[in-house]
Parts: structure tokens; sequence; C-alpha cells
């Protein structure tokens, strides 16, 4: 089969491998229909994530048809439709057990793409399937289903709930990315007072005001300021730090007032620096964490009954052996104008 193969920083392929096989009894084999590319996977070639080691197929992001199962698995059969999770859950780990499944001790979490070969090919093996994969309802697209695999929840858990967003809240969120996107979407299912959305692309500043953000800010405009002004001189109740780099992650502690929250949820390549000197004093909470997926059934339930609105996050669709143009276009968003990219098999 096919698939893109990652040979070390700078360096991947669309290549003949082999095919997926059963290994565990807890395993499945599925057809890749559709799969995404992730920021993640961008940090992976950027030689980021040293876990990740050349010849990996990449990818932890899909929709798919079952085509073989273990004797264990008991929830999905041959031909069923289902969402590929990002993270394997082995169900039986203390971590699991919490509902922790990103931590998951048992040789799960964020394995796909990472630990072990990934979505982006024609076939993926996903271990633990009973508890890693989802089964679809059919007026579920592939391409919006897809967006379930990692960026919602990973929005929604990481930096919505953890940062306990409230109804009358103001949260920021900084980056307008699609991980930036979904948690402006998330977050106003808790009727935030405002949603502010800071990003320098003008494009992006409008998808956001697409998906619910009712302030728009440029990095160059006085965001504490304006900030500020929106909030009696105190600052947001939350920030959200979506993009991965030390900057925005400053900026995040400097916009939420004091008692305030700043989720981050970027993946991040290098040092960022925390200025206690100033942040000691003023009651914060930082939290970080890899999404656990615990909220996926929700999320789809949420999706199947047209409660999140996301047309518009895709904006890019390719061909599954068009994945070297996919990778090409997403890693440029300044001049392609990409969010999303959604790739299908026989497109």
């Amino acid at each position: 089969m096919k698939a893109l193969v990652y040979h070390g920083p700078g360096r991947r392929s669309w290549e003949d491998v082999p095919d997926p096989a059963v290994k565990s009894p807890d395993d499945a084999v599925v057809r890749v229909d559709c799969v995404t590319i992730c920021g993640t996977d961008l940090h992976i070639l950027a030689g980021d994530v040293a876990t990740a080691e050349p010849g990996r197929v990449l990818g932890h992001e899909a929709v798919g048809t079952v085509e073989e199962v273990g004797s264990n698995v008991r929830t999905i059969a041959p031909g069923d439709r289902v969402l590929v999770s990002c993270i394997s859950a082995c169900g039986r780990c203390r971590y699991c057990r919490e509902a922790r499944y990103g931590q998951c001790l048992g040789g799960g979490g964020w394995v796909l793409g990472h630990r072990i070969d990934g979505t982006q090919a024609e076939r993926v093996r996903v271990p633990f399937a009973d508890t890693s994969v989802y089964r679809l309802p059919a007026d579920v697209s592939d391409e919006d289903a897809v967006l379930l695999a990692d960026i919602l929840p990973t929005s929604y858990e990481v930096g919505v709930l953890a940062a306990g967003v409230r109804p009358g809240d103001t949260v920021v969120v900084v980056g307008a990315g699609p991980v930036g996107l979904a948690a402006i979407l998330t977050a106003r299912l808790f009727s935030p007072a405002h949603v502010i959305a800071v990003d320098p692309a003008p494009g992006r500043r409008q998808a956001a005001a697409a998906v619910g953000a009712d302030v728009l800010l440029d990095p160059d405009d006085d965001v504490p300021a304006r900030v500020r002004d929106l909030t009696d001189g105190l600052g947001a109740d939350v920030a959200v730090e979506a993009v991965g780099i030390p900057a925005t992650f400053e900026s995040c502690v400097e916009l939420v007032r004091p008692g305030g929250h700043v989720a981050n949820v970027g993946v991040h390549g290098s040092p960022a620096t925390l200025h206690l000197e100033t942040a000691w004093i003023r009651d914060l909470t930082i939290t970080t964490g890899l999404v656990d997926t615990a909220t996926t059934p929700t999320l789809l339930r949420m999706l199947a009954a047209g409660q999140l609105g996301v047309t518009g996050l895709v904006t890019h669709r390719f061909g599954l052996d068009e994945m070297q143009d996919a990778y090409d276009v997403f890693a440029h968003p300044a001049d392609t104008g990409v969010l999303k990219v959604a790739l299908f098999r026989g497109a």
C-alpha cells in the first residue's frame, strides 16, 4: 500500500509500505476513506518530536471502513464505518480508568503516527479498537467526522473545559488556525459574553467570526488595551493559546485578569518564559495537556444533531495520492489560505 513516511527532519515521501495486519486480539485494520493533516505532523517534520522515529507513517486522524478485527474486538465489525481517534486507550490502566486516555500506560495514548504507523496511508492498524474507534451515523459525512478525530476534542477538552469557560466570561483565543477556530466554536457552547480572536491573517480572523468570535484583533493592535476595555480594566477570564510559540504563550499570561485561566493548547517546540516575577501575585491558573478524547462521543452526538457548525473548517480537498501536494498547501497557510485539508480515497 501507499503511505506518507517520515524520513527525518524536513524529509517525507509517499511510498510503498507493507500492508498492516492484526497483531493483537484487540486490533482492527481500517481502510482509510478520509484523512487529514495536523499541525503536530508539521512539528514532527520540523524535528520537534524526538520520539517520532524516521520510517514512521505519519497521521493520527481518519475516517474509514473496518476490514479486519482481532478475536477480542466486540463493538465493531468488518464493513463498519468508523472514526479513528487520535488517542488509543487500553481501557485498563490507572489513567484510562480515570478517563485520561491521553496518558494511557498500557500501550495507548498518542501512538498513531508517533510511536506506531499512522493514518496517512491506504490502511491503518488501530490498537485497542473497542476503545479507540467510533461507529459513525450514516448522516454524518466523512469530512465533518474527521474533525472529531483530534482538533474538536482537543480544543474542547484542553482549551474550553480545562479553562472552565462559563456564561458571561470573556474568552481570548490567540491563534485562529484549525485548533483555535475549534476552541471558538466550542467556547460558544457556554454562552460567554465575548470571544476575542487574535490572529495576524485577515482570512483567519474572518473564519473566526464565522464560527462565533465577536471581536477580531490583529496582534499588531494594542490587544491588552482592547481586552481591558471590554472587561472594565480587569482582563480576560480565559485565554486559550492555540499557536505553540513563546510569544503567544506569554501574551496569554498577560491578557488574563487576576484569578484568570490560561489554557495552553498549542504544541511547543521551544521553551517559553513564565514571568513569575510579575505573575506570582495574580492567582493565575495555567493548564497544559494532551487530549483524552473522553468527549468524542458527546461531540459526535452534537455533530449528528446539527449542533456543531463545522462547515468551513475544511478549505482544501485532495485525493489520497495527492498527499505531498496537500502537505505543501497545509504547510504554507499565509500563501494558500488553508485552514484544514481533507484527503479522500478514490478522489
